[in-house]
């Protein structure tokens, strides 16, 4: 009989429905983390028209000649997570750039260089196992040891589910798309702000750098020995809090994906203080410069 009831809920249940468009136009989907990172690219965005949903602000119109969609993702992961579906939910989107900034952990990058990884991973998809004393931990017999640990905690792959496939998979790196970092060779070059203000200026100019490792996590990582640990193990050249977590979504979506983020702090590394408060407005004009011209050198695929 139970069997027969839950049938019968079934029939009579009305059908799910797809959430309503609000904008029908092919657009790139270009987002931010937080306010000031989006707010330069904004005030390029001519023909400017904005919808809300579920407390998140679009902003339609066309930035470097593109038909685009503006929207924050919210700080972390989740947001990251939960933005990035309804936009592609909410709109008709043809490719996704995330523009920000981030910690740098290559030692060989400095404050205000941008960098487009090539694939990302998440650091903290991972078990805290129990510590068994002396140095000894202890791993459940599912946990994935393909990753060195960092004390108790050991990072492994994420499980996803992707359109079109019933099977669920589990990855560790997710590509960015090799069309969108193919057009970033054709940038040619970009001149990144080098100082915060007059006489305060960079020791060094900002460099762009293609190529490399992205990591994401929910954590703020000011460590010098976690970002020595994050640099070794997973060769990343920066960390942040979003774009795995973006890219994840895009890979599930099967969506174009690809992320500019500048350099505002060392992740720890620097001789003193975290300097994002100092930096973050340079970094962040630095992404928008970069994603401004990668968007004129990358053909949207409709």
């Amino acid at each position: 009989m139970r069997h027969l009831a839950f049938a019968l809920l079934l029939l009579l249940s009305p059908p799910l429905l797809a959430a309503e468009r609000l904008d029908s136009t092919p657009r790139i989907a270009v987002m931010s983390a937080f306010a000031p990172e989006w707010q330069l690219l904004k005030a390029a965005t001519t023909e400017q028209k904005s919808h809300s949903v579920n407390g998140i602000d679009f902003v339609t119109g066309k930035l470097a000649g593109r038909n685009v969609v503006l929207f924050l993702s919210g700080i972390s992961m989740v947001n990251a997570t939960m933005s990035t579906q309804v936009a592609l939910d909410r709109f008709d989107v043809t490719g996704i750039v995330f523009s920000g900034i981030a910690g740098g952990v290559d030692p060989a990058l400095h404050v205000g260089d941008v960098v487009v990884a090539q694939q990302w991973s998440q650091y903290l998809e991972a078990t805290f196992a129990r510590d068994l004393g002396g140095g000894q931990w202890g791993v459940p017999p599912w946990q994935s040891r393909d990753i060195p640990n960092y004390g108790m905690i050991f990072p492994g792959p994420v499980e996803v589910r992707r359109a079109g496939s019933a099977t669920p998979e589990k990855k560790t790196w997710f590509a960015v798309d090799t069309g969108m970092m193919a057009a970033t060779a054709k940038m040619g070059d970009v001149a990144l702000q080098d100082c915060v203000a007059p006489g305060r200026c960079l020791t060094r100019k900002p460099r762009l750098i293609l190529g490399g490792n992205g990591v994401s996590g929910q954590a703020f990582v000011d460590n010098a020995a976690f970002r020595e640990y994050v640099f070794a193990t997973f060769k990343a050249q920066l960390l942040d809090m979003e774009s795995a977590a973006v890219a994840m979504v895009a890979y599930a979506n099967g969506t174009p994906f690809i992320a500019f983020r500048s350099l505002s702090d060392l992740a720890g590394g620097e001789h003193g203080g975290n300097e994002m408060a100092t930096f973050m407005g340079l970094a962040s004009a630095n992404a928008a410069l970069v994603v401004q011209r990668f968007l004129q050198a990358w053909t949207p695929p409709r």
